[in-house]
């Protein structure tokens, strides 16, 4: 079996019953509807990035992969607050395939090639919203700081509102958990794909 960093790179035929399930769910799924920001699997079915790590623990990959789903598709993050807040963790946590796909992800939002160039610098982003700006923050502090004090948790609840503040914050966790698993598993990017950050 082709190798993909740490782990085995399966194709289809290759999986078990439980491994193949998650598979479909991963690549049948809200993820492979609609316009694509970047491919889920290669020429032959292998999945890319995280969902290949998914299927090593296919009990612990399903409701990973279910949480993932709701952050992206069910919850009431605008769609640009959403791939913001996955850019700045990627960046602070330089996490490449993250960038590589949500960049793509997040021209589909709305994203401009300068706000990208702006997210990807860490520098002021002028064209962003005010609640986009402070979500921004939010994950900033969190990921930094591992923590909201008093008046950046005021500035954010008045600036998303509290079940968008929450969803925020679970996105943090939940990106965070996949720049730790494809450091640790030394996940690459995709053939043709070149890294982004030093």
């Amino acid at each position: 079996m082709k190798a993909h960093g740490r782990l085995p790179w399966p194709v289809p035929d290759e999986l078990d019953d439980a491994a193949r399930a998650l598979r479909e769910q991963i690549a049948g799924g809200p993820r492979a509807a609609g316009p694509q920001g970047f491919a889920l699997t290669d020429a032959d079915g292998r999945l890319h990035g995280p969902f290949n790590i998914m299927l090593m623990s296919p009990d612990v990959g399903t409701a990973l992969q279910e949480l993932g789903s709701a952050i992206r598709y069910k919850t009431a993050l605008p769609a640009r607050v959403r791939e913001i807040a996955i850019l700045e963790i990627s960046r602070l946590r330089q996490s490449e395939f993250e960038w590589y796909a949500h960049s793509g992800v997040g021209k589909l939002a709305g994203l401009t090639a300068d706000e990208l160039t702006a997210l990807h610098a860490g520098a002021a982003a002028p064209t962003l919203s005010a609640a986009e700006a402070v979500a921004r923050d939010v994950v900033r502090r969190l990921v930094v700081d591992r923590d909201l004090d008093d008046p950046a948790y005021r500035t954010a609840l008045d600036a998303l509102g509290q079940r968008d503040l929450v969803d925020l914050v679970t996105l943090v966790g939940y990106y965070e958990t996949l720049a730790l698993m494809l450091r640790a598993f030394r996940t690459p990017l995709p053939d043709g794909v070149e890294p982004v950050f030093p």
